[in-house]
């Protein structure tokens, strides 16, 4: 099996929101002795930041952006047994959400699927989510990391809420704050007093991982 081969296949999969053949090139890339990881990270990720870029520029729309997470979401159906298996204790806790006034989910979700697969525990806050509610979320399950999502100019300034609203509760020093999202800059993200940025989910992953 090429492996390069069967990766640009997924990856198309995804851009071509083939919901229907996704699942099949999942489980031939498994069997053919691909880790699960590397199908998630160098096939659906890769598929996935396209069709980001493609929204971004106008080319694909919401429907669009949902039949890519729908497809994704069939090829995680195969891809999760092989991810869990060897798992140790959790590497640590992640609560993500897209902040207030912003409905996109592509990036979080990847983000979410990559993380799991490095077996962190996840608490996903979903989108529209107020600094109120990552302040809870905090409080509540105790995270190490706070990791923030924005696809939208006009929403990016809500990530300093939040981190306004973890001091004002005395909580930002116990956890990480990393920042990510279309917008986002090295700049932007130490204006707000975010720990880091993540260019992309990957980055992310790897940022975190050195912060475990």
């Amino acid at each position: 099996m090429d492996k390069q081969a069967i990766l640009n296949e997924i990856r198309d999969a995804i851009i071509n929101l083939d919901v229907d053949a996704i699942a099949a090139l999942c489980k031939k890339a498994v069997e053919g002795g691909l880790p699960a990881i590397d199908v998630v990270v160098g096939g659906m990720a890769k598929g996935m930041k396209v069709v980001g870029e493609r929204y971004e520029a106008g080319v694909f729309y919401l429907a669009e952006l949902i039949m890519a997470g729908e497809t994704m979401k069939e090829g995680m159906k195969v891809l999760e047994p092989y991810l869990k298996m060897g798992a140790q204790s959790s590497a640590g806790k992640i609560a993500i959400g897209t902040v207030s006034g912003d409905l996109h989910d592509i990036g979080k979700n990847v983000f979410v699927t990559l993380l799991k697969a490095q077996n962190y525990e996840v608490i996903d806050l979903g989108v529209d989510v107020s600094p109120v509610m990552f302040a809870d979320a905090v409080e509540q399950h105790r995270p190490n990391v706070v990791a923030m999502s924005a696809l939208l100019t006009t929403t990016m300034g809500e990530m300093e809420n939040v981190v306004l609203e973890l001091k004002k509760r005395g909580i930002r020093d116990g956890v990480k704050v990393i920042v990510g999202g279309a917008p986002m800059t090295k700049g932007f993200a130490e204006k707000i007093g975010a720990d880091a940025w993540a260019i992309d989910a990957v980055e992310g992953v790897r940022i975190i991982s050195g912060w475990s």
